[in-house]
């Protein structure tokens, strides 16, 4: 009964302890190197080991802030993690550390949780030393070199010569675009005034070079120029082909919109005329002269003044000219696009060149 209980008391003291171990967080910290130059950089590694699932919260460093007095952060630390097998893994936290002036520091333990449980690492020394300068031999040492200028690349100058190209592959384009332009010269339609004869003074003017030109003994000429002088005011007055109808269809239509005097004596005008021409009819002279006194009566009767002496003539282009007009057109676009492309890419590559000199 004794050994039982004894062993149930040994059971509940060691399962606890073998448990405890099973589960134990390892919290580490190392440092490259425990002595540096000043200005030099040294890397600080901060890790816990424990059983995966767990989660581990470490400090988060900040750029340039201080470690401890004297030893400064240089950016902000980075982890990773590494399986380190029988269901635990390693995770590291590793830190940039400078200095700037020589001493012996002193790097307080690093603090960990994992699983909202705090752990702490050992602590650490950092030595920081300056660079020893023999005084006495002074030559040894030669003031800092000057800047100088990092050599080309072309991958870095690539972009910018394939970008110069384009541009002046584009330039060229516009220049040749604007020769064209200038070589072929732009088709101008220009809307023309044509001064118009008033139809009644175009025939009027006839007769009075009838009375001029022509005798009157010459009787076939003088009523076939009189009746043609007629013939075309009626075209151009009323508006239908009288210079291809007979004296008797010209009457016909003109009787439905003139003085029926003044038809009488015109037919009686073309009547004669016709006989004069056709039958060799000799007619007299103070005949003559009433005929030609009909005829202009007729025509100051009949004409309208208030028409318009000018007319806008508007050109039309042949289907050449349009072809043309429309390529000299595009010819303009083109050069315009191109234009604003070229003064972009200029500035683009300004821009970049600019980039890559900083």
């Amino acid at each position: 009964m004794i050994e039982k209980r004894l062993k149930y008391t040994l059971l509940a003291i060691v399962l606890p302890m073998i448990t405890a171990v099973a589960s134990r967080v390892n919290v580490e910290v190392m440092i490259d190197s425990t002595q540096m130059v000043v200005g030099e950089q040294t890397m600080m590694h901060v890790s816990a080991t424990m059983e995966r699932g767990q989660q581990v919260v470490f400090h988060q460093w900040k750029p340039l802030e201080m470690l401890t007095h004297g030893v400064e952060v240089v950016e902000a630390p980075t982890v990773d993690t590494m399986d380190v097998g029988d269901g635990y893994v390693k995770v590291t936290q590793h830190i940039v550390l400078t200095s700037f002036e020589d001493s012996l520091y002193y790097i307080p333990a690093q603090k960990v949780k994992v699983n909202n449980k705090l752990y702490e690492s050992k602590s650490l020394a950092l030595k920081v030393v300056t660079i020893l300068v023999d005084t006495l031999k002074t030559d040894q040492y030669y003031g800092a070199n000057d800047v100088q200028d990092n050599p080309y690349q072309w991958g870095e100058w690539e972009f910018v010569v394939w970008m110069s190209l384009l541009a002046m592959i584009m330039y060229i384009l516009c220049f040749l675009a604007y020769i064209r332009l200038k070589s072929n010269k732009p088709i101008r339609l220009k809307v023309r005034i044509i001064k118009r004869i008033p139809p009644h003074q175009k025939a009027l003017n006839t007769i009075d070079s009838i009375k001029d030109t022509v005798t009157v003994t010459d009787e076939k000429a003088y009523y076939t120029k009189l009746t043609d002088a007629l013939r075309k005011y009626i075209e151009e007055r009323f508006g239908f082909n009288a210079m291809e109808m007979t004296s008797s269809e010209i009457i016909e239509r003109l009787k439905k919109s003139s003085d029926q005097q003044k038809i009488q004596e015109l037919t009686m005008l073309f009547e004669t005329a016709d006989l004069v021409k056709f039958a060799k009819h000799t007619v007299g002279m103070s005949e003559n002269d009433r005929n030609l006194v009909s005829a202009v009566d007729f025509i100051n009767t009949t004409k309208q003044d208030n028409v318009p002496t000018e007319e806008k003539v508007h050109p039309q282009a042949t289907e050449q000219e349009k072809q043309t007009m429309r390529m000299r057109l595009s010819l303009k676009w083109a050069m315009a696009i191109m234009i604003m492309a070229v003064i972009a890419l200029v500035v683009y590559i300004s821009w970049l060149v600019y980039e890559l000199r900083m």
